[in-house]
């Protein structure tokens, strides 16, 4: 405990404590490695905050290099600033070298600025997903069909870009696919990966449409390499599932002006008791795994840009 409590005070007390202070401030170049210090530590995350940090602090550790040489004339002082300089500035090169890799075509640079990076995704995540659908963009045109009912196998997961599509079952109506939402997101949830299916319904081009296509079992495997896109993936999905729900909901009515809500249709039926139960839709109700629901394109083959 001695030679602890020695060792503390050789320390402390091997220097002796100032006395008097020097008069005059340092020169102009060391307050300006402060304010560059300062400034620099208060960057944000990401890339475009590395490239932020990383340029203040090396000119912050530039200028003490300069004070050290000129003013000091510390060779240390010098040596660990410069050091310092040094790692800065390799850092920035790779964080640019990083930034410039990762780049994309403006169809996926718009698709990652409204619907990828308000979620918090790393570039370097979203070239993984982008990777995955060859970064090709599919063109659909108008009256085209995307798929077809009881004919278009389930291999494939799409996302539209631009355009609008129009779902039909037996011809009737039942809702609008829009930019940023899923062509098939109800039936790649209805299937698990060994399972196959058929889309249970219709999905026309009602304009000329652009649309992002990942295949199913190359999407898997991305899932099991990467827990992270896999739990995205179940998000945007169940959510997009959740859009498409709610906008049938919108459709369906009961009797003497009741709107069936498919999140209570108990309470609707004890509502008006004298109202027979109006059942969901079929379309609504969720298909066995022995019973396919929905697909992919088909009626006439998108063109890939």
């Amino acid at each position: 405990m001695g030679e602890n409590a020695s060792f503390w005070e050789s320390l402390i007390y091997a220097h002796p404590t100032c006395v008097t202070w020097k008069q005059e401030a340092e020169g102009s170049i060391y307050h300006l490695a402060s304010i560059l210090f300062v400034v620099g530590f208060m960057g944000g995350s990401g890339f475009s905050g590395l490239l932020y940090v990383f340029s203040l602090l090396g000119l912050g550790f530039l200028c003490s290099s300069v004070w050290a040489w000129l003013d000091v004339c510390a060779a240390d002082i010098f040596s660990w600033n410069f050091i310092l300089f040094a790692i800065c500035f390799v850092q920035f090169i790779y964080v640019t070298y990083q930034v410039r890799s990762v780049s994309f075509d403006k169809e996926f640079q718009e698709l990652y600025s409204a619907l990828f990076q308000p979620l918090g995704i790393s570039l370097p995540v979203y070239r993984k997903i982008v990777l995955c659908c060859d970064a090709e963009v599919v063109t659909l045109e108008k009256e085209h069909c995307y798929a077809m009912q009881g004919k278009t196998p389930i291999d494939k997961l799409s996302l539209l870009v631009s355009g609008r599509i129009r779902v039909t079952v037996d011809g009737e109506f039942l809702h609008y696919i829009f930019p940023l939402q899923f062509l098939d997101s109800p039936e790649w949830d209805s299937l698990r990966p060994t399972e196959e299916g058929i889309f249970q319904v219709t999905l026309t081009a009602e304009t000329d449409c652009r649309y992002v296509a990942w295949r199913r079992k190359k999407l898997y495997l991305l899932f099991a390499k990467h827990r992270f896109i896999s739990r995205l993936f179940s998000i945007l999905i169940g959510s997009d599932i959740a859009e498409k729900l709610y906008a049938l909901n919108d459709r369906v009515h009961m009797g003497k002006g009741f709107r069936y809500d498919i999140r209570l249709p108990n309470f609707y039926h004890a509502s008006v008791p004298e109202t027979p139960p109006v059942p969901p839709p079929r379309r609504l109700q969720r298909r066995s795994s022995a019973q396919p629901r929905l697909a992919v394109p088909n009626c006439s083959s998108p063109r890939k840009q």
